[in-house]
């Protein structure tokens, strides 16, 4: 079960939180910014030391094009020696004929081993393009046997819904190789609450097993996390190998306020050994106007352990508990 062993809310008003440890010993954190205009890096040494590190804006939205508005829900990953960041961005604030954003895929690249020392060292290539040129975000990265497979959520007009969860193995950091695979699609009622979604794709390894979680409904109290899982020896592009839960496995705890958990990442604690389920939470339900542009989404972090079948116990988000 999971235990409140940090103070949360960690970093307030921060949506789609990213942790990532690396080599150098450093907690990398970037997330969702609440203007959407930009992507700032923050690292410290403990977990709890990043809600005070000073954040670094590595890049910012163009004043027109594709790149131009809603930045949303960047990630950091370090592939062959660079660092890289995935993120979404639209060309305008408006939804389409479908009622949908506007949304494409985008990767940033830094060469220096050190990612916020100068704005400038990101280089950008460009959109992540994929086989339907539609609404796409929410890209995660992985490797396996000398492989690296990009998962994200993408809306397809053929399928009903906001938007489902693909796999596809990688020619380079931001290009696709090979087939591209549909692994979930909104199905049960917990998944279409306010809105039909599976995004927020996370992956963690543990003992031969892949657990793939991802964000489902309306991003307010309706909120929660579902999960994939897929064993080491199967093949990572048949969608049938993939077993989804028919529960999610970390929603709202009325009880406590906490509403609408989501959007995770995974890392691991300063012991080298304590898994870490990072996301975010809002602690009241009274939304004025579209849930997206209400900023309080504050990241939290708590520990989480496995059950004897192998499967993670995420037990409930945390009470707040700061002063």
């Amino acid at each position: 079960m999971s235990t409140n062993t940090y103070t949360n809310p960690l970093i307030i008003q921060r949506a789609d939180p990213y942790i990532y440890k690396h080599k150098d010993n450093y907690y990398y954190f970037t997330a969702s910014v609440p203007s959407y205009s930009l992507i700032e890096i923050r690292r410290s040494k403990t977990l709890s030391g990043l809600a005070h590190a000073a954040p670094r804006t590595v890049w910012r939205k163009h004043d027109s094009g594709p790149m131009s508005q809603l930045i949303w829900a960047p990630e950091l990953h370090y592939i062959d020696n660079k660092w890289f960041i995935y993120f979404a961005a639209a060309e305008t604030k408006k939804l389409d004929g479908n009622g949908m954003f506007q949304h494409r895929m985008f990767c940033i690249e830094c060469d220096d081993q050190d990612p916020m020392i100068n704005e400038n060292n990101w280089i950008e290539r460009g959109q992540i393009k994929t086989p339907i040129d539609s609404f796409s975000l929410d890209a995660t990265y992985f490797e396996f046997e000398k492989k690296s497979y990009y998962v994200w959520a993408q809306k397809d007009p053929k399928i009903k819904g906001n938007s489902n969860l693909y796999i596809s193995e990688m020619r380079t950091p931001w290009e696709l190789k090979g087939k591209t695979i549909l692994l979930s699609k909104p199905e049960y009622k917990w998944e279409t609450r306010g809105f039909s979604v599976n995004e927020g794709p996370a992956i963690i390894h543990h003992e031969g097993k892949f657990f793939l979680t991802y964000s489902a409904s309306a991003t307010d109290k309706n909120y929660c996390m579902g999960m994939l899982s897929i064993g080491d020896e199967e093949d990572l592009l048949n969608a049938d190998n993939w077993h989804k839960s028919k529960e999610p496995v970390f929603k709202s705890d009325l009880k406590n306020y906490q509403y609408g958990p989501g959007h995770n990442s995974f890392t691991i604690a300063e012991d080298g050994k304590t898994n870490i389920l990072v996301y975010h939470c809002r602690n009241y339900t009274d939304i004025k106007g579209d849930p997206l542009y209400d900023p309080n989404r504050h990241t939290k972090i708590q520990t989480f352990s496995w059950r004897k079948d192998g499967m993670p116990d995420f037990g409930k988000p945390v009470p707040y508990n700061y002063e």
